[in-house]
């Protein structure tokens, strides 16, 4: 199945001019259609979101996607910060580097775009962030909690230390992340390496995971679901972890890749040796887009403000 049609688009912000590449079928039905909204890493950009570049994100699987579900998909590009490279203003107060944009208004002006434009649902807003754009998810979760019907966080922390608040409206969650990620520590710590340099803190995945779920009043005990694993030379291994059992009402899930790395897991985009060397070992037994759309179908929000 060929993948969705994209074009670039761009708006003015008070730092400046703001792009994003925006993704439609390639023949849409008349309607609302969901819109699903993807922050690239730090020093990644909307064009790599959507595979082009040298290394195929995962993250293009998204195209594919759009086109079979009939969703819109925007990939927007983040600021500069002090590094000189693109990123997001995720709360963090120890990460220097970060931007100092407002992103939190520039996103709000997209989703706003693309419902008004393009058709996107009010009530089917999604967001997927991947690491420093995880962290910009959970900012947006907190600040944009009641008109989002669901997020998910890729190899991305919460702040340890923040500049914002703390969240207080619950929302469904889907958290996935490597248990050997040497950049954004699943056990919370310093975030980066010697190529990114001091990336500020965040607090632990299970942390986190308990924070929404006392948000949104869930059980301590998940339905545990081990994945299939495809590949016996693949040391890695993924369970999924799902926390409420309505698909229609507030979730929280964990999809723990034992001896992943900080690398999204997927079966068609594969990583290079050399990015596996600096990120670590990626997981091919589920796809993280496919598991992502599977979380957010039945998810609506709950207010459209």
């Amino acid at each position: 199945m060929s993948g969705a049609v994209v074009t670039p688009a761009s708006l003015d912000r008070p730092e400046g001019r703001r792009h994003y590449l925006l993704a439609r079928p390639s023949d849409p039905a008349p309607g609302k259609r969901p819109l699903v909204i993807l922050l690239h890493g730090h020093g990644s950009s909307a064009a790599l979101t959507f595979g082009r570049g040298d290394f195929g994100d995962p993250s293009a699987v998204w195209l594919e996607i759009a086109q079979r579900e009939g969703l819109l998909v925007i990939a927007p590009d983040g600021w500069k910060g002090s590094s000189g490279k693109q990123g997001w203003n995720d709360c963090r107060a120890d990460a220097p580097t970060n931007p100092v944009s407002d992103d939190v208004g520039f996103l709000s002006a997209v989703i706003d775009l693309a419902i008004a434009e393009h058709d996107a649902d009010p009530r089917r807003v999604h967001v997927v962030g991947m690491s420093n754009g995880g962290g910009m998810t959970y900012r947006l979760a907190i600040e944009l909690g009641p008109r989002l019907a669901a997020v998910a966080v890729l190899s991305g922390l919460m702040p340890a230390r923040s500049l914002c608040a703390p969240p207080r409206h619950a929302l469904p969650i889907l958290i996935t992340h490597g248990s050997a990620d040497r950049i954004a520590p699943y056990d919370g710590g310093e975030v980066g390496h010697a190529l990114t340099g001091a990336r500020g803190s965040g607090i632990a995945v299970e942390q986190a995971l308990a924070l929404w779920r006392a948000l949104a009043g869930l059980p301590d005990s998940p339905c545990v679901t081990p994945v299939a694993h495809r590949d016996p030379a693949d040391p890695t291994t993924a369970t999924r972890y799902v926390w409420g059992a309505d698909p229609c009402q507030i979730q929280v899930g964990l999809l723990k890749i034992d001896l992943g790395g900080h690398v999204s897991p997927s079966i068609a985009k594969r990583a290079s040796p050399a990015m596996t060397t600096m990120l670590g070992r990626q997981n091919g037994d589920l796809e993280f887009a496919e598991e992502a759309w599977a979380f957010f179908a039945d998810k609506r929000a709950r207010a459209t403000l």
